[in-house]
């Protein structure tokens, strides 16, 4: 069992946000294990890409932990697409994105994911968890506000063995919580981040090209226009250019 004051379990999607989060705990010291999944999503190019990012760092461990949201379904980002009745929706406003509660929401995700978190935290005994949630540039995710981050903080000290027999407290360390998709885009690259690596959109083709147009898309190109940087992986339509 590891027992390290900075070591911590960094939540690894593959996308920008994770991996700009994971380039921030590295810099803060702490010793990072990489938690990724697999839980039903339409495409693994998400996965291929935490792999690679997961390479790219010098992790501990990095862990992907299998299961199907499929059964439960209530997302289109876990139907398949010809079978499903909610679609990823494309070329919304941007000011729009973040509003309302998309399609795209896969229910309950973030507690599932940090409640795995939580449980290897306890049998490595390390005490803190990184996630690249964050509620400014962001697509409406009630998981990726600063309250679930608060509420479920409150839930590891009084659910886990170490909370309960010796008040340890698991921190839930939220990084990106208050930062522009162009904020984060900056410092990633402060911290070396090597943004080819990343994925981020919901919709990719089948040479796994970014399709441009869905929320999360949208976010990024924008993130990297105001930060005045191009954006380096492939889309099938950038900018409304065609690509």
């Amino acid at each position: 069992m590891i027992n390290e004051e900075k070591s911590a379990i960094v939540l690894l999607s593959g996308g920008m946000d994770s991996t700009t989060c994971l380039a921030l705990a590295e810099h803060q010291g702490f010793r990072c294990y990489g938690l990724s999944f697999r839980y039903g999503q339409r495409h693994d190019v998400e996965l291929r890409a935490a792999k690679r990012v997961a390479a790219a760092y010098t992790l501990i461990d990095h862990l992907v932990i299998d299961f199907d949201l499929r059964q439960i379904g209530g997302s289109a980002l876990t139907l398949d697409a010809d079978e499903a009745d909610l679609t990823v929706p494309k070329d919304r406003d941007e000011d729009y994105i973040g509003q309302t509660v998309p399609p795209t929401y896969v229910p309950a995700r973030n507690t599932i994911f940090l409640s795995f978190a939580l449980a290897w935290c306890e049998v490595l005994g390390v005490r803190d968890i990184f996630i690249g949630v964050n509620a400014m540039d962001y697509s409406g995710y009630p998981d990726c506000r600063p309250e679930f981050i608060a509420a479920f903080e409150q839930l590891a000290l009084t659910a886990t063995k170490a909370g309960a027999e010796e008040s340890v407290r698991t921190r839930i360390h939220a990084p990106l919580m208050a930062m522009t998709k162009a904020q984060i885009v900056r410092a990633g690259l402060e911290h070396g981040v090597d943004f080819s690596l990343t994925h981020t959109c919901y919709d990719p083709d089948a040479d796994d090209r970014s399709c441009g147009r869905c929320d999360a898309c949208r976010l990024r190109l924008k993130g990297f226009s105001e930060a005045g940087v191009d954006d380096p992986i492939a889309y099938v339509v950038k900018a409304g250019v065609d690509g």
